[in-house]
């Protein structure tokens, strides 16, 4: 029995562990797969990441883009969303979300600012973000001239004209910016007009667009460096505000094309300085008719205007400056002729004619062509 036990016991090992051995074989084969497919995913993986960020790379540093050069405007009313968009539309940009992602952690997304720029598709995105900033030398400027004696309005409507900004937010940003000067400082806000007569005539840069409060600012900097210490003075002996001398400079820079601004501007303080005399404190000046009416010639009906600036209607200056002189005008009108003129016309010869009196004007009159049709 016991060698029947040993036998039974012999015969039954072989078969219990050929299964644990076949057991084995598996396990390890199944290992050796998996292991093998996680190396393929992880190689499969990084090629792809690979090949993500070889392309990234190409929209950050912009390699391998055809060149084209793209004027790009970026209005007042736009967000940064709509000019990544707008990149994206033309061409210069691939990722707008990679885009955004760099422009917010460079905080370059908080210098683009409205302007018209020239940017190429060879810009990476950090030059991008910087030729769309304040001071980008890509930034599209304008040259403009101002003349002598225009009006505020004629003055926002020829900056509008030229794409520096809208008429309306130019008006906004007069009536309503607080601008850092003292010579502003007593005038009220509210009105453009309260800038009348300081927005200096002269050549000017401007960026298209520009902002509106500081396209106005440039031209109310460059009126105070010509304000000088020497004509504050004068204003000050004058006994009048700097916004009435300028009133009359207005005057007479819409009055002359010149030639003669110091008698004018006689004529002016003769009628001022003697109410009971000549036009009797009436300034009857033509140029505050034209103010009112928008621009025409006056016409006899525009003397009957019921307006402050209805010079024929009321008496002595004006609330304000009729147009922005430059500083010859200034000058006159810190420093008159001494005359005692009270009147001018027009003559044949379209040369101004002074004259003491009225009857004296008169005369002159019935013997010029000009007159003599009417």
């Amino acid at each position: 029995m016991a060698q029947e036990r040993r036998t039974r016991q012999t015969s039954e090992q072989p078969s219990s562990s050929r299964p644990q051995r076949r057991s084995r074989r598996r396990s390890t084969g199944s290992t050796i797969s998996f292991a093998a497919l996680y190396v393929i995913g992880v190689i499969g993986v990084s090629i792809l990441l690979a090949c993500i960020g070889w392309i990234a790379a190409n929209d950050v540093l912009a390699l391998n883009k055809p060149e084209k050069e793209v004027v790009f405007t970026i209005s007042s009313e736009d967000t940064f969303n709509d000019v990544v968009d707008h990149l994206e539309e033309e061409g210069l940009i691939e990722y707008k979300l990679l885009f955004k992602l760099f422009a917010t952690f460079t905080h370059g997304k908080d210098k683009v600012t409205m302007g018209t720029y020239t940017l190429n598709t060879d810009m990476d995105y950090r030059a991008l973000l910087s030729g769309m900033s304040i001071y980008s030398s890509s930034r599209a400027e304008v040259t403009i001239t101002i003349p002598e004696g225009y009006t505020l309005a004629q003055i926002f409507q020829l900056l509008e004209d030229k794409g520096v900004s809208t008429v309306e937010d130019l008006n906004e940003a007069a009536a309503n910016h607080d601008y850092a000067f003292s010579f502003l400082q007593d005038i009220p806000l509210g009105d453009p007009i309260r800038l009348e007569g300081f927005l200096y005539p002269d050549t000017y840069n401007f960026y298209t667009p520009h902002d509106p409060v500081y396209a106005i600012n440039k031209m109310l900097v460059n009126f105070d460096a010509k304000y000088t210490d020497e004509l504050r003075q004068q204003v000050a002996d004058s006994g009048y505000s700097i916004r009435e001398i300028l009133t009359i400079a207005s005057m007479i820079e819409r009055e002359t094309d010149g030639s003669d601004r110091g008698t004018i501007s006689s004529v002016i303080y003769n009628r001022l300085d003697n109410p009971d005399a000549g036009t009797m404190g009436y300034l009857q000046i033509d140029a505050t008719l034209a103010y009112i009416n928008g621009g025409k010639v006056p016409t006899a009906a525009d003397k009957e205007i019921d307006s402050p600036y209805n010079t024929y209607k009321y008496k002595g200056l004006p609330p304000a400056p009729i147009a922005n002189p430059g500083l010859e005008a200034i000058k006159a009108a810190l420093d008159p002729e001494d005359t005692s003129y009270f009147y001018y016309t027009l003559g044949d010869d379209e040369k101004h004619h002074f004259f003491k009196t009225y009857n004296e004007m008169q005369s002159f009159m019935a013997t010029q062509e000009l007159y003599k049709s009417n």
